[in-house]
Parts: C-alpha cells; structure tokens; sequence
C-alpha cells in the first residue's frame, strides 16, 4: 500500500544556515575571540545547523541555542529581552523553566527575516562575551544576504 509523506516547508535552509555559521565564524576568528559554538535555528525552533569550534566549553551549544530560542520566543533580540526583563528575575525564571532551558535573555541571540520581514528563524552564538557573540552572529547573518530585521537601537 502506497502512502503519501509531506514535508516542512523550508524558509531557512541548510545551505543559507551553513553560509551564516561559517562568516559568523570567520568574524570570531578576525577578532581573536574565545572558541565559539554558533546554532542556526528554524522559526519553528529546530535545529538546521550548529558548529562547535575546537575548545569550546562544553555548555556552549546549550546557550548558543538558549539565546536563538529566546529570540524566536520573544520576537526581538536576545540581549534586548535581558534589558526589558532587568528588575523581573520571576519572570525570566518562569519562562526559562516552561521552555526546558531554551530561554536565555543574554546578547547572542538574533532574529533572521526574509524579504517579506517575517521571521524565518534565529542565529544564537555563545563562547566570548555576550557583545562579541552578537557582533559575530549579526556578521554571520549579514554575510548570508539575510535581514536581522532590527535597527540597532534594538540589536
């Protein structure tokens, strides 16, 4: 008996994710930051891509996508969320416990939207400190040919 399997559309795929990763990547390495972890999420928060630099600290995944899903959670930047949520420590605890984790409100974490500006998913970075993590995803994301959709006020 034949049956019929349908698919996900894709709005961020593996090759755009790929491109991301690997300038946001080239960008630390321009810096000399700290080993880096850089995850590439769908809109619907699943994992299309990630890479771990040699000697990054083991938890570096986790943020990494902490940040991305907080992002997509939230609709704005990662580091914006942690400004707006200074004062609220009940409140960032509460929804880092209902997403098992995938909550963190620290820079690194940015939105990517496509030429309609809906959101197609999230970039999250973790490994130096939060400002250069955000610098190397806003490359990474740049580089792609893809809107971060935030003017800087609000990265």
């Amino acid at each position: 008996m034949a049956f019929n399997i349908f698919r996900r559309k894709t709005t961020l795929g593996l090759s755009q994710a790929r491109m991301i990763i690997t300038a946001a990547l080239a960008e630390a390495r321009r810096l000399e930051l700290e080993p880096l972890v850089v995850v590439v999420l769908d809109s619907g928060g699943q994992l299309v891509s990630m890479d771990r630099e040699d000697g990054a600290g083991t938890l570096r995944l986790e943020i990494a996508q902490g940040k991305a899903g907080a992002a997509l959670g939230m609709g704005v930047s990662s580091g914006t969320i942690g400004e707006r949520t200074q004062g609220r420590e009940a409140f960032v605890t509460g929804v880092a416990s209902a997403s098992h984790g995938n909550f963190i409100p620290v820079p690194g974490g940015v939105l990517v939207l496509d030429e309609q500006r809906e959101v197609i998913g999230a970039v999250g970075a973790s490994g130096d400190s939060p400002g250069n993590d955000q610098a190397c995803v806003l490359a990474g994301i740049q580089a792609a040919g893809l809107d971060v959709g935030l003017d800087a006020a609000n990265i």
